[in-house]
């Protein structure tokens, strides 16, 4: 979502004739959205509930030794 917002103002900017102020105006506002620390938060649980779902190694599970030759593979939980 912020690349294409991010996009689109790069895209307006290069795009429009209103001058240096709204380019500052832009730019000062995609700062203030990116380095909020609410912003980043919900990006970083985006990120690692993508990686949770896109990881093979997501849900480490275990064996559980039946006897001294057999083991059972117990797949983990999902964080």
């Amino acid at each position: 979502m912020i690349r294409v917002a991010a996009v689109m103002a790069v895209g307006y900017v290069l795009g429009a004739k209103a001058g240096r102020r709204r380019y500052e105006q832009i730019a000062g506002t995609f700062r203030t959205v990116t380095g909020s620390p609410a912003t980043k938060a919900v990006l970083d649980a985006g990120r690692r509930k993508i990686a949770d779902r896109v990881s093979p190694d997501a849900s480490i599970g275990s064996l559980t030794p039946i006897d001294a030759e057999t083991a059972v593979w117990q797949p983990g939980k999902n964080r």
